[in-house]
């Protein structure tokens, strides 16, 4: 069904009647108005699609397509469902409150019934490459979702990324950055794998906890720590890693809506 029509794009919507997940799925897609090659053409997955309207996406992307500055793009947003903490998360790695049980399941939707209703639908046999975003929580599930399946995904878009999920309580004596924070001890057993490339943002006001006492906001130092993690593995923080800092930007849609196009235009350009 068609909700929308600009001179650049097309807007869409579909839903996926989820057996993973055990309840309906709304998508948002966008796309170039006129039907390029899928196998030219770029797949972006977004999680909590359903503030992409809020965002501004639709106006974002055709200002870009105007200008002649993105390549064949086709961005999902995946809306999000009433058990969002418990779908978005670490794969089988619950955090301490027990949130992101259904990770491993939401892992499951992505592959075994999203891409392949949008490759029917479509009629692509495949896509020139795939990448993930998501904005909080959202970014945590992307994240984690892109680092433990390396073949399927070019790119990371981590908005505001929730990266403090960890499996001690901070208050918890016993609690250790370097080995509690779950996000951060993926990368760390994981492997190098050349292609991948990663964009953060954050906002210097994203939250005003501090639990470190080091003077830098947790969003932003858990965010940092995780790109040393990457270097540590080998990743090239000027050529494999974008940090987009947004001075006076919040934890809400609107300073996302800042960086969004950044990450397009560092993602896929033209």
């Amino acid at each position: 069904m068609s909700i929308e029509k600009s001179t650049n794009i097309r807007q869409e919507r579909m839903q996926l009647t989820s057996v993973q997940l055990g309840r309906t799925v709304d998508v948002d897609l966008y796309l170039p108005a006129a039907m390029q090659d899928m196998r030219a053409t770029s797949l972006l997955l977004i999680n909590d699609g359903q503030d992409l309207g809020r965002l501004g996406m639709a106006g974002i992307l055709d200002e870009l397509y105007s200008r002649d500055l993105l390549s064949p793009l086709l961005c999902v947003g995946i809306h999000a469902g009433a058990d969002r903490k418990m779908e978005y998360g670490t794969a089988g790695i619950p955090d301490y409150q027990g949130w992101g049980v259904k990770a491993d399941a939401y892992t499951r939707f992505v592959f075994d019934e999203l891409i392949p209703a949008l490759r029917r639908k479509y009629r692509a046999p495949d896509f020139r490459e795939k990448a993930f975003a998501g904005f909080s929580l959202g970014a945590l599930s992307a994240m984690d979702i892109v680092w433990n399946h390396p073949q399927e995904f070019a790119r990371a878009g981590l908005f505001s990324g929730s990266f403090w999920w960890r499996t001690k309580d901070k208050s918890d004596p016993a609690y250790n950055e370097q080995t509690d924070r779950i996000m951060h001890s993926e990368v760390r057993k994981g492997s190098y794998y050349p292609w991948l490339k990663f964009f953060f943002e954050c906002g210097t006001e994203d939250e005003m906890e501090d639990r470190n006492g080091n003077g830098i906001i947790d969003s932003i130092d858990d965010t940092q720590d995780l790109m040393r993690e990457l270097a540590g593995k080998g990743y090239d923080p000027a050529g494999d890693i974008r940090y987009f800092e947004i001075a006076g930007g919040h934890h809400d849609v609107a300073t996302w809506a800042r960086a969004m196009p950044e990450f397009l235009l560092w993602g896929f350009p033209k």
